[in-house]
């Protein structure tokens, strides 16, 4: 181990926050282990039991109408004119939901385009229905659909976000955020809702104690300090809530871009500069551990690399492996392979977590324990559930 590593390993063990150029290096270590190692200290000292959750629920697209194009979908349809275009009916999500609630759903994530065709009342009637007919934990929208609600009610973001938390909303998740840096944004999503903006919506949606994540995709040909720009916007609007007495994102999630013929992207001449591989990935995800120390919980996700890779992903720093989905109808049309398979079942999501040597506990949206045979998480720096969340 190098000297550079053995000083980020004493800051680890005194639990002291690893600088910028700390986290350059190692993104440049050669020695991939060595970084997953230190992934695996800030982890086991965040929560020291070999516990790993999951969590059931559904996925729902409410809405494929989207005007931002962004150059890596494949999913979106420009306006409601489109043969393909839709707005689910509420009896086609009653099915759903109701779907999913056999199951043993704890949670609807409910994310859709921007859809500037619908009027603001739409969504606030949309989050009241849900919430008086269904006993489930509702995480609606993102930063980026917010956004078209500020555009076309006029209402600011907290207004909005208040408005949708009396009426049911339980969470807002952290779609949209795709890399956090204006260069790569103007690039590959331009329309899109800007770095500054996101944060902007996610620090209201925290002071209303919103239950929130924080994503992260990479693979857009961008340089490390585009990451790096990314998780030092994320770590430094944690810092500001914790030092406020908030939870703040509670989870972060990061995977890699799918693109293929169905998205512009896929199409460019300069598709062969697109794309990272598993050991991309698998650093990214011990990176983040280690220099997003104060969110509590990491994911590794199966969506995009796959179930193998994700178990892999569990001795890179993470401690959850994700939910059931039940449905993806996004990354999936862009050549995800949940193409082939768009859901797993809670039995494969415990196996699989056996199988890596760890012990699966089924948690709802806020990482409150549901059940599992796993050893509790009281003892854990960011005990289940985070301080000021009550399960």
């Amino acid at each position: 181990m190098g000297a550079n590593l053995r000083e980020i390993q004493e800051k680890i063990a005194r639990g002291s926050q690893i600088s910028r150029e700390d986290a350059r290096s190692l993104y440049e270590h050669p020695e991939l282990l060595e970084v997953a190692r230190l992934a695996a200290a800030v982890r086991y000292r965040t929560h020291p039991q070999r516990t790993v959750t999951y969590l059931v629920d559904r996925n729902i697209n409410y809405t494929n109408v989207c005007n931002t194009d962004c150059t890596f979908c494949g999913f979106y349809r420009p306006r409601s004119s489109h043969p393909e275009s839709y707005v689910l009916s509420r009896e086609v999500l009653a099915g759903k939901i109701e779907e999913a609630l056999e199951h043993g759903a704890t949670r609807i994530l409910l994310q859709g385009g921007h859809n500037d065709e619908l009027p603001y009342a739409y969504y606030v009637e949309l989050i009241s229905w849900i919430r008086s007919r269904y006993p489930i934990q509702l995480n609606a929208f993102s930063p980026s659909e917010i956004q078209p609600m500020h555009r076309v009610s006029g209402k600011s973001y907290e207004a909005i976000l208040s408005e949708l938390k009396s009426v049911g909303l339980d969470g807002l998740p952290g779609g949209g955020a795709e890399l956090l840096d204006d260069g790569v944004r103007q690039r590959v999503s331009p329309k899109k809702i800007s770095a500054d903006e996101w944060i902007s919506v996610m620090e209201v949606a925290q002071s209303l104690s919103l239950t929130t994540t924080a994503t992260m995709v990479i693979g857009f040909g961008e340089d490390i300090d585009a990451r790096l720009n990314h998780l030092e916007r994320l770590r430094d609007l944690q810092n500001r809530s914790i030092a406020r007495g908030l939870e703040g994102f509670n989870a972060f999630i990061s995977w890699t871009l799918q693109f293929n013929e169905n998205t512009s992207m896929g199409r460019s001449r300069h598709r062969r500069e697109f794309g990272a591989s598993i050991s991309d990935y698998l650093r990214n995800l011990a990176v983040a551990r280690v220099f997003l120390d104060n969110i509590a919980h990491h994911q590794s996700s199966w969506p995009t690399a796959g179930i193998e890779v994700a178990q892999l992903g569990l001795s890179f720093g993470c401690d959850d492996i994700g939910s059931t989905m039940m449905e993806e109808n996004v990354v999936s049309q862009a050549g995800a392979p949940t193409k082939q398979k768009w859901s797993m079942t809670a039995e494969e999501l415990i196996d699989a977590i056996r199988d890596a040597g760890f012990a699966p506990a089924q948690r709802d949206s806020k990482f409150c324990i549901v059940e599992g045979d796993g050893v509790p998480l009281a003892s854990s720096r960011f005990p289940l559930p985070s301080p000021g969340v009550t399960c």
